[in-house]
Formats: structure tokens, sequence, C-alpha cells
């Protein structure tokens, strides 16, 4: 089954929603984040105040003892500067400094604050959403997308929300503040420098419509990348055995490439920012030179040097807050195609939901019907039409047939992982939409055809489904199956997906976890297909045990292992082409004698070989 793309994203107004959502998940921490605003703007209003220090500095103190000391000077008379009026500013500054020191170290601490929690409480989302997902949902979703979305996209998100969000913020505010001053002391000047601000904006918002257009292509193939080193890595055996490690090679090289090139362009409008605000403060601080110069030149002068000296300075500041707020704008679009990837997961709505008035399976006898079931994965591609299945509770039906005939797709309607397109599916005959999954699924026991183990102990792993169980009954679980050496390593630990432990081993912790839940409806898929002759003999004394006063539903490759069966249907292009027991359908000399005889003489010619 093709497995889910990246999504394009195309929405030009994309990135005000964006912001809104993610920005909901820093004001569930509201009194961090009104700290965090606070000492920010306080940051930027300080040093804002500077050169108003300073045009005080020389208006009220430098320029008047200068003039003061100028004539005794000319005369030849020693002088001796009075610093006291210089006291007042140096004490001004230092106590500013003294305030912008706290201020920072107080924003860096909540914004510290703010980007962990969020990122927890995204991954959190993310990951119960992920348990929340209908089974159809990972049949089309490469692990290494979903990998991707709770890993690196919830870190660039979570940036955005901190240190990229201190920028702008700090911009605006020196922008704001900046700008009241300009006005108070002078509103023409104030204007040439305002003038320049509107200019640069638009030819931003311009250019970030291409950054937006090149970092969603850069994101999407780099999750593909992700995708395709995972696939490649875990099949490197298959493409070494098949010779195709120059195809895998070149694939990945072409993913690159696109990545790459889109990246370049991404960065390089992104860079486009810089020298265009860098250029347009220069162009403010030259206007502000020639005309506040001449302003202060004139007789008599419009304003002081103060004045001009604290305006020049505005002029040269005014550049980075706009730099800030750019690179914002440009780290915002970057982490944009990542918040849209997370959003698009969380919005993902299950496609098997329990209803408002669903009510729970008390227990079951284990009756499972397919009235009439008509299903299909994709429209236009039907498994099953009209079929009709009675399974009596308490009896053992085996399913075989060829790969891809509906074997797989019985198991997964009758664990409800998918739903019937038409018809119903009945337990104990009640259509189990009308009760919820999760007491559904507590009474069936699945075992599949590879093993999956968790990190942790073996006790853990066979306590997994039923973690209130005793030792003694895991033991008991263990002696069901004939795995009695378990018993003495219960502590021992199993690794990351068992990786400590054979396949064989992993495969009997399974059933063991299986049958430690007492399920009423016992399945196995292909349980015993990827385990050597011995273990499976092992398993296949176990499984007779099992089985006993439980509805069991196999799907079994070796066809010896389900002679006792009570039933064996033979399942070809999603119809029930014979049914009966072993004994009854050898008799026929059908399809599945075909397949018992083919596989018995296959068996025979390896013995002899082997012998």
């Amino acid at each position: 089954m093709k497995k889910l793309k990246e999504e394009e994203f195309s929405t030009k107004g994309a990135l005000f929603p964006f912001l809104k959502r993610i920005f909901s998940y820093s004001f569930r921490y509201k009194r961090w984040m009104t700290g965090f605003i606070t000492f920010v703007l306080v940051v930027s209003l300080v040093e804002a105040l500077t050169p108003l220090v300073w045009l005080n500095l020389l208006d009220n103190a430098i320029v008047p003892l200068v003039e003061q000391y100028k004539p005794q000077h000319l005369a030849g008379t020693p002088v001796e500067p009075d610093l006291g009026p210089l006291t007042k500013y140096i004490l001004m500054l230092l106590g500013l400094g003294l305030i912008l020191s706290l201020s920072v170290f107080m924003f860096i601490n909540f914004a510290g604050r703010i980007q962990e929690y969020v990122m927890y409480d995204i991954r959190q989302d993310l990951f119960r959403r992920l348990q929340e997902l209908s089974f159809s949902f990972y049949d089309k979703s490469a692990a290494g997308w979903l990998m991707s979305r709770i890993s690196s996209d919830t870190i660039k998100v979570t940036e955005l929300l901190s240190w990229a969000f201190v920028e702008c913020l700090w911009g605006f505010g020196m922008i704001v503040f900046c700008l009241t001053a300009m006005f108070i002391y002078n509103w023409k000047l104030a204007l040439i420098v305002m003038f320049t601000i509107p200019v640069l904006l638009v030819v931003s918002f311009k250019i970030r419509q291409l950054i937006l257009y090149y970092s969603r292509r850069s994101r999407r193939f780099n999750s593909e990348i992700t995708a395709s080193f995972n696939e490649h890595i875990s099949g490197v055996e298959v493409n070494k055995s098949t010779v195709q490690e120059d195809r895998a090679s070149e694939e990945f090289e072409s993913l690159s490439e696109k990545m790459r090139a889109s990246s370049f362009k991404s960065e390089f409008y992104s860079a486009l920012y810089q020298p265009l605000v860098i250029f347009g403060g220069s162009v403010a601080a030259a206007l502000v030179l020639y005309y506040g110069g001449s302003m202060a030149i004139k007789m008599p002068p419009e304003i002081t040097v103060g004045v001009l000296a604290a305006f020049f300075a505005y002029a040269t500041l005014i550049y980075e807050p706009i730099l800030d707020i750019s690179r914002f704008y440009s780290q915002a679009q970057g982490s944009l195609s990542a918040g849209e990837r997370i959003f698009s997961l969380l919005d993902t709505v299950p496609t098997i939901v329990d209803k408002k008035d669903a009510g729970d399976f008390s227990d079951i006898e284990g009756d499972i019907e397919f009235d009439n079931v008509t299903f299909r994965y994709e429209e236009g591609k039907t498994v099953f039409s009209e079929l009709e299945l009675k399974i009596n509770a308490g009896t053992c039906v085996a399913l075989v047939g060829e790969t891809g005939g509906g074997k797989s797709t019985i198991i997964n309607l009758i664990c409800r992982f998918y739903e019937p397109t038409e018809g119903a599916v009945r337990i104990d005959g009640i259509d189990y939409r009308e009760m919820t999954t999760k007491s559904l699924r507590s009474r069936i026991g699945v075992v599949l055809q590879t093993p999956h183990l968790f990190s942790g102990t073996i006790k853990d792993n066979i306590k997994y489904g039923r973690t209130d169980a005793t030792d003694e009954e895991v033991i008991e679980s263990l002696r069901l199956i004939g795995a009695d050496e378990f018993i003495e390593r219960l502590d021992e630990e199993a690794g990351e997906g068992g990786e400590r432990l054979s396949l064989g081993e992993k495969q009997l912790l399974s059933f063991a976890r299986a049958v430690l839940s007492d399920p009423k409806i016992f399945i196995m898929d292909e349980a015993t297909s990827s385990v050597d002759t011995l273990t499976e003999a092992r398993i296949q004394e176990g499984i007779q045990e099992i089985m006993k006063n439980r509805t069991s539903v196999i799907i079994a490759h070796r066809l010896s292992t389900i002679k006792k069966c009570n039933r064996i249907l033979v399942i070809k292009k999603g119809k029930i082409e014979e049914d009966g027991s072993h004994s009854e359908l050898m008799h026929r000399k059908g399809h599945y004698y075909s397949l018992y005889t083919r596989q018995l003489r296959e068996q025979r010619e390896r013995e002899i070989f082997e012998n």
C-alpha cells in the first residue's frame, strides 16, 4: 500500500493561523509568558532610552562645560574641569545597565521554560494522537515521516516561540519606543526615519513568498529523505542480496539534490533581508545627518547637538530591530511547514471511532459472524464482496490461501483495525460498532508473524497487555506454552525491540503475552512461519492448550500445523473457495489438497537432501 507522502501546503495566508495556534501553547503558561513579554519590552525600552541619556549629557553637561571653559582656555588660563555634572549621567547609564542585565536574565529564564514546556506539550499531544489513530493510518505512513514530526519539527517550532520571538518582540518594542522618542523631540526627522520602514517591509513581503515556497519544498524533501534513509537501512540486506545498492544510492542522491536546491534558494532569499535592511538603515542615517546637520548649524539652530546625536543613534539603531523582525519572519517561514505538518497530524481524525452511546462488552463467548460484508481499502479496490462467514465460539478456524487473497483482512476486521465498508461484523450476535473498541480488543489475543518486544525486562514484556498480573500468572502463561526456561530469566533485559533475544524466543514471549490476557478470541497471523522447525514444534505443544475453550483464528503458512483445526477456509481472491476439516478437504482433492501435497513433497525433498 502506498505510504503517506508529505502534504503540500499552499495557502498564502497560512502564517497567521499557524502563529495563532502555536502561541496558544505558550499562553497555557500565562504567568511565564507575561513575565517573558514584560522583560523583553523592558530591555527594548532601556536600549531606546540610552540615546536620550547621551542627548542630555551633551546638551546639559558637555556643551555647557565646553562653553564655560572655552574663554579661560583661549585666555591661557589653566582649567580645572568640574566633573560633577557628568556624575548623574554616569549613574543613569549604570542604572540602565543594571536593569538591562536583570531583564535579560529574566527573559532568558522565561524563554527557556516556555520552550521546554511547550515542546513537552506538543510531543505529548502528538504521541497521544498517534495512539488514537486507526490502523489504516499506519498502513499509509512511513515511520521516518512520523519520527521527524515528533523530533525535529517540534524543536523547530518551539525555538520560534522562544528565542525567535525574543527578537521579534524586542524589534517591535524598539521601533515603537524609538519612534515615540523621535517624534517627541523633532517630528520632521522622525518622519524621515519612519518612511524607510514601510519600504523595507513591502520588499520583504515579496521575498517571504519565495522563502515560504522553497522552505516547504525543502522540508518535504527532508521528510522523504528521512523515510528513505530509514527504509533502506532497515532493508540493507535486501538491497545487497538483490544487488540494488547503486539504485538505492541514486534514488537517495536524487532526493538529496532536490532538497539541496530548494534549501539553497530558501537561504538565498532569506539572506537578502540583511543587505536590504542594512542599506535602509544607512540611508536613514545619511538623511538624518544631512537634514539634521543643516538644522543644527542654522542661526538660530532648530535642534541641539544632543538631539542630532540622538537621532543619528536612532537612525543607526532602527535597522537592527527591522533586521530582527525580518529574521523572525525568515525563521517563521522555515517553521511554518514544520508546524503545518505537526498540526496536520494532530488534526487527523481516526477512522475507527466509538459511537457516543457505545456500550462495553462485559464478557464474550467468542461467536464471530461476517454478515454480508463488503470491504475495500481504497475506492475501486474491493477485497471482499458480500462475504458471509460464521465462526462458532470455542472452535478453531484456519485461513489458508495465496498471498493477497484476503486472509489478513479478515483478521484486521475481526480486531476492528478496519470496519466493513458495507454489512456488519458481529461478536456474539452484536454489531461491534455498537460497542467500544477497547472492550472488544481487550478480549482478543493476537500473535503476529513478526513479534515485537519493548525495552524492559522479559517480565515487563509478558505483562505489557496486563500490567496488574501477578508473577504466578506470568509463570503459568510460560508453562502453558512450554517456555519454562524463561521462568528463571524474568528479570533479564530484552533490549530495544528484543534485540538480546532470538526470533524464536521473542515469538515465545509474544505467545505468553497473549495467553496472559486470557482472551476469548485468539488470533495467530502466521505466527510460526518465521521460526525454525524446532521452535515451531515447541510452540505447537502449547498452542493446543491455548486454544481450549477459546475461539481461535489462525493464518498458517505451514499447513501441517493446522491439521487439528475444526475448520479450514481456503481464501482466494476475496472469496471462501473451500470450507471443511483437514480430512474433508483432502478427500475433495481441491485447492487445499494441492497446497498440502505440494508442501509435503517439498518437505520430504528437503529431508532427503539434508540426509
